[in-house]
């Protein structure tokens, strides 16, 4: 998996009410979450869609343990569901967010149209790469903090 955290871009930065019309404070940071799949997603195909399901459900799950913890820390937090593009712990606004154009944005990865569909060209994964995006009011080095202690749930204990 590979995680990175940027500021946000002037888009999300101009349609932050659009996106998420009752947070009070400026999304802060972005966190990208890019996991490598065991088959390119460039073909829409059943064995494709099964994998989608199960790495959607796995960044669900991370991310939900991000969320949880910056809420703790009375920041805004939420995950937003690579299939609809809409927030799934903030109310949704107008607009859905697409998780490969933030990655084109931030990390300047090339996309390819598949069927109506952009998908990324990831430099090492190629086409076998599933994105994803949690957007939040704090600091970036508040959100990679907490994502290493959910990554290393030990070490963050402290044993």
């Amino acid at each position: 998996m590979q995680c990175t955290v940027h500021t946000p871009n002037a888009y999300l930065n101009q349609h932050q009410t659009a996106l998420l019309p009752d947070w009070k404070q400026s999304v802060a940071s972005v966190l990208i979450v890019l996991q490598p799949c065991s088959v390119s997603l460039f073909d829409r195909t059943p064995e494709t869609e099964v994998y989608k399901d199960l790495l959607r459900q796995q960044f669900l799950q991370f991310g939900e343990s991000i969320v949880h913890q910056l809420q703790r820390q009375f920041h805004h937090a939420t995950r937003f569901d690579p299939r609809t593009g809409l927030p799934i712990d903030a109310t949704a606004g107008t607009l859905r967010l697409h998780d490969v154009a933030v990655v084109r944005s931030l990390l300047g990865y090339d996309t390819l149209n598949c069927g109506g569909c952009l998908t990324i060209v990831h430099p090492h994964w190629q086409g076998a790469v599933y994105p994803a995006t949690l957007l939040s009011s704090a600091p970036p080095v508040t959100v990679e903090r907490v994502m290493q202690q959910v990554e290393n749930p030990v070490l963050a204990s402290g044993r």
